[in-house]
C-alpha cells in the first residue's frame, strides 16, 4: 500500500472510534439516568393491595359425562319395515307368504327385544353416568367452598392483624412486584403486631450498579478509546442517591399495598450482600436504615423532594456515608427482633408450651429477667429507681468503645400500648442523666407518634415481639400470652 492509501485509510479511523466514544458515553449516562428515574418510574404505576376475594376460585362445572346422543330415546322398529309383501296369487303363494309372515313376526319381536334391551342398557349407561356428574359437581364443590373458607379465614386473619397472616400477605404483596434493572430480588418481611409495624429487610445492589466511567474518549496517539473514570465523591453521590430512591420506592410499594390498614410504621433496612475484598468473605451490611410512620409517609410530595435530603432530615434515615468500603450503619430495629419465626410457638397448643408467660410475672420477677436479659447481651447494669407501675428504670453500661456507653433502661410490663407521654419522659431522662441512649422495653407495643418522636434521637424501643426474639436470641425461655379478659 502507498504512503497516500495508507494515510487516507488513517484518517478514516478516527471518525469511527470517535463515534464509538460518543456511543459508549451515551449508554453510560442513559443508565446513570435510568438509576436517577428509579422512583419515578415506581411512582407512574399505580399500587393497590390485594383484594383477598378476589383470590376465591369461580364455581366450576363438571364435565359432562352423557354423549347427546344417549340422552335422546332410539326409536324402535316398526312393523312396516319388516311386513312381507302381498302374495301373488299362483298357486301355493299363499302358504308361502304366510311363512314369511311368520318369520317377519319373528324377526319383528327379535327387533322389539334388542331394542328394549338396549334402551335399558342406554338408561343405565345414562343414570351411572349422571351419577358420576352429580358426585364429581360434588367434590368440585366442596372444594370451591373449601377453598373460599380459607380465603375468609386469611382475610379475617390479616383483618385482626395476625402475626403470621400479615407477614403472608405483604410477602406476597412485594414478591409480585419486578425489580428495576435487574436489581436483587431478595427480601424479608416480619409483622409486629403489638406496634402495627412491618419490618423490611430489603437486598439493594451494590455501588457497582453505578457506572465507574463517567465517559469515553477517543486517544488519537494510541487509536483507542479511553475511559474517564468517574470522580469518587459523584460515584457515592449517585449511589446514595439511588438507594434512597429505593427506600422511597419500598414505602410507596409497602404503604399502596395496605389495603386492609393494618400497618402504621414501616422499618426499612436496605442491606448490600458483597464480598469484603480485606477478608474474601460474603458480608450484608446494611447500607440504610430509616422509620417511617403512615403519616409521615401520606405528607410527602414523592416527585418534587430530594431522595437523599428526605430520608435523612425527615426520616433521621442512618445512610452509609462510605457505601463503595462497604461502612455499615446500625439498623432502628434488627429484622431477627421482628422476625415472626424467631417468637413461633415451642408447641402449638400453648397449654402445654413451658416457657413462663411474661404477662404471669410479678414486677420484682419481670426486674429479674430483664437484668437477666440485659447482662446477657453484654451489658452491666445496676438498678437506678424501683418504678410504681410493674416496671423497673436502670442505668445499663455498654463497655464496647465508640457504640458503647451509658443507657439509660426502663421496662413496662403492660397488656396496652405504651403512650408516646412515657416515650417523651424516656427521652428527658436521657437527657437529664447525661446517657448515651434510652431503651424502652416492653410487653406490649408502641404507637406510630412513639415511633416518630423517637426518630433521630438517641432512643430505642423493644416492643413484646422484640423482647421475645432477644430472649429467644440469648437462650431465655418466654412467651407473652394475654390474659383472658
Amino acid at each position: 500500500m502507498d504512503r497516500s492509501m495508507e494515510g487516507h485509510a488513517r484518517s478514516d479511523r478516527p471518525p469511527g472510534r470517535t463515534a464509538e466514544a460518543a456511543q459508549r458515553t451515551a449508554a453510560v449516562q442513559e443508565r446513570v439516568q435510568a438509576l436517577g428515574g428509579i422512583l419515578a418510574d415506581a411512582l407512574a404505576v399505580d399500587v393497590n393491595g390485594t383484594d383477598l376475594q378476589t383470590l376465591k376460585r369461580a364455581p366450576r362445572r363438571a364435565p359432562p359425562t352423557v354423549s347427546p346422543a344417549d340422552l335422546e330415546t332410539h326409536p324402535g322398529p316398526v312393523w312396516d319395515a319388516f311386513v312381507p309383501h302381498p302374495p301373488i296369487r299362483w298357486w301355493g303363494a299363499k302358504r308361502r307368504f304366510a311363512r314369511r309372515l311368520a318369520d317377519a313376526e319373528d324377526r319383528f319381536a327379535e327387533a322389539i327385544e334388542r331394542h328394549r334391551a338396549a334402551e335399558e342398557t342406554r338408561r343405565e349407561r345414562v343414570a351411572k353416568a349422571l351419577r358420576e356428574q352429580v358426585e364429581h359437581q360434588r367434590r368440585l364443590d366442596e372444594a370451591t367452598a373449601e377453598q373460599h373458607a380459607r380465603i375468609d379465614a386469611y382475610e379475617r386473619a390479616v383483618e385482626n392483624r395476625g402475626r403470621a397472616a400479615v407477614t403472608r400477605y405483604f410477602t406476597k404483596a412485594l414478591d409480585r412486584v419486578p425489580e428495576p434493572l435487574d436489581f436483587p430480588r431478595r427480601r424479608k418481611v416480619g409483622y409486629v403486631p403489638e406496634s402495627t409495624l412491618l419490618a423490611v429487610e430489603w437486598d439493594l445492589p451494590d455501588v457497582s450498579v453505578v457506572p465507574a466511567e463517567a465517559s469515553y474518549r477517543y486517544d488519537r496517539s494510541l487509536d483507542t478509546v479511553l475511559a474517564v473514570r468517574r470522580d469518587p465523591v459523584e460515584l457515592r453521590r449517585l449511589y446514595q442517591q439511588l438507594v434512597a430512591q429505593l427506600a422511597l420506592r419500598a414505602l410507596h410499594l409497602i404503604f399502596g399495598s395496605d389495603r386492609y390498614g393494618v400497618v402504621d410504621t414501616v422499618v426499612f433496612n436496605g442491606m448490600v450482600e458483597s464480598v469484603d475484598l480485606t477478608t474474601g468473605q460474603t458480608v450484608r451490611p446494611c447500607l440504610i436504615t430509616l422509620r417511617a410512620t403512615r403519616e409521615q409517609f401520606q405528607a410527602l410530595v414523592l416527585d418534587q423532594l430530594d431522595p437523599v435530603a428526605c430520608v435523612r432530615h425527615y426520616f433521621a434515615a442512618e445512610v452509609s456515608r462510605h457505601p463503595e468500603e462497604l461502612q455499615p450503619v446500625e439498623p432502628v430495629l434488627e429484622f431477627d427482633l421482628a422476625d415472626p419465626r424467631t417468637i413461633e410457638a415451642v408447641d402449638v397448643i400453648s397449654e402445654i408450651d413451658a416457657r413462663p408467660n411474661l404477662l404471669d410475672l410479678s414486677p420484682e420477677s419481670f426486674e429479674h429477667l430483664v437484668h437477666n436479659l440485659l447482662t446477657r447481651m453484654g451489658l452491666e447494669t445496676r438498678l437506678f429507681r424501683r418504678g410504681t407501675d410493674g416496671g423497673i428504670d436502670c442505668v445499663a453500661y455498654d463497655p464496647r468503645p465508640i457504640t458503647g456507653g451509658k443507657f439509660v433502661v426502663q421496662a413496662k410490663l403492660w397488656t396496652r400500648t405504651v403512650p408516646p407521654s412515657a416515650v417523651r419522659d424516656l427521652f428527658g431522662t436521657v437527657v437529664d442523666a447525661g446517657a448515651t441512649k434510652g431503651i424502652l422495653i416492653t410487653t406490649s407495643g408502641f404507637g406510630p407518634t412513639s415511633y416518630q418522636f423517637a426518630n433521630g434521637k438517641p432512643l430505642q424501643l423493644i416492643d413484646g415481639t422484640a423482647l421475645l426474639s432477644l430472649c429467644h436470641l440469648h437462650n431465655i425461655p418466654a412467651r407473652i400470652i394475654p390474659r383472658a379478659s
